[in-house]
C-alpha cells in the first residue's frame, strides 16, 4: 500500500476533518494516531474501529494542543511520525473591540502555537530519516478574511506562514511541509450549524445552504472530508515530493474571487 510504513500523527482527530484525514491516510496503509483533548473509552474505541476498517494500525493518545509541553510530549509518546497532520482548532466570533482575552489566546494556542510545537518535536526524526511530510490544515481564511473571526483569521495566516518557513528550512532533506486550505467542509459541526441558521434567517435547508453557508463558495457544494483526506495522502506521495511551502485550496472557488 501506499503509505504501509509509514507512522502518522493527526492532532483534533477524534471527528471532522481531522478523522476524515486519519481513515483516508489508515486506508493508504499507514499506521495512524488519533489525537483530542479528552480522554473517554469512546475515544480509544473510535481508533479499535478505524483499525478493524482498515487493517490500519490506529490508537488514540490524549494531548492538549493549547499546552506546548502536552503537544512535543503527544510526539514522543507515538514514537516519533513520519506523516504530521496539524488539525487542531476552534473558533470564537465576535467583534474585535469585544472578542474575550481568553478566547484569542486560546485559539493562537491551539490553532496556531500547537502546529509550532508538534512540528518542532516532529523534524529532528525526519531529518534523520531524509523522509517525512508536515501537512497544515489551515483554512481558506488562511488567503482570506471575514469579520469577526480576528484571531480565527491571525491564526490560519500564521498556519500559512509557519509552513512556508518550515518547508524552507526542511528543503534538500526529504521533508515538505505545505497547507491544506479548506473552505466550508461538511462535518458533523456544520451539520448541527444547519438547523440554526434555518431559525435565524426564516430559511429551508437548502436555501440557507445556498444562500447564507455556501454564498462564498461558488461550486455551491460543501467539500467533504474524504476530499481533505485524499488531498493529505496525495501530498505524501512520491507525486508531491516537489510540492512544498504552498497552500492548497479545497475551497469550491472561494479564494478564486
Amino acid at each position: 500500500m501506499q503509505l504501509a510504513g509509514k507512522r502518522a500523527i493527526v492532532t483534533g482527530s477524534n471527528s471532522g476533518i481531522g478523522l476524515g484525514v486519519a481513515r483516508e491516510l489508515a486506508r493508504a496503509g499507514a499506521d495512524v494516531v488519533l489525537n483530542s483533548f479528552s480522554d473517554e473509552a469512546e475515544d480509544h474505541k473510535l481508533a479499535a474501529d478505524l483499525s478493524a476498517e482498515t487493517g490500519a494500525n490506529v490508537t488514540y493518545i490524549q494531548a492538549d494542543m493549547s499546552k506546548p509541553e502536552e503537544c512535543r510530549a503527544l510526539i514522543g509518546k507515538a514514537g516519533g511520525c513520519d506523516i504530521l497532520i496539524n488539525n487542531a482548532g476552534i473558533q470564537h466570533v465576535a467583534r474585535i473591540e469585544e472578542f474575550p482575552t481568553e478566547k484569542w489566546d486560546a485559539i493562537i494556542a491551539i490553532n496556531l502555537s500547537s502546529a509550532f510545537h508538534t512540528t518542532a518535536a516532529a523534524l529532528p526524526a525526519m531529518y534523520a530519516k531524509g523522509w517525512g511530510r508536515v501537512i497544515n490544515i489551515a483554512s481558506a481564511h488562511g488567503l482570506t478574511a471575514s469579520p469577526y473571526k480576528s484571531a480565527y483569521i491571525a491564526a490560519k495566516h500564521g498556519v500559512v506562514g509557519l509552513s512556508k518557513t518550515t518547508a524552507l528550512e526542511a528543503a534538500g532533506k526529504g521533508v515538505t511541509c505545505n497547507a491544506i486550505c479548506p473552505g466550508y467542509v461538511l462535518t458533523p459541526i456544520v451539520e448541527k450549524q444547519i438547523p440554526d441558521q434555518m431559525k435565524t434567517h426564516d430559511m429551508d435547508r437548502e436555501t440557507v445552504i445556498k444562500e447564507v453557508m455556501l454564498s462564498r463558495q461558488p461550486s455551491g457544494e460543501f467539500a467533504t472530508v474524504e476530499q481533505m483526506g485524499g488531498t493529505a495522502v496525495f501530498l505524501c506521495s512520491d507525486a508531491a515530493a516537489q510540492i512544498t511551502g504552498t497552500t492548497i485550496s479545497v475551497d469550491g472557488g472561494w479564494t478564486a474571487m
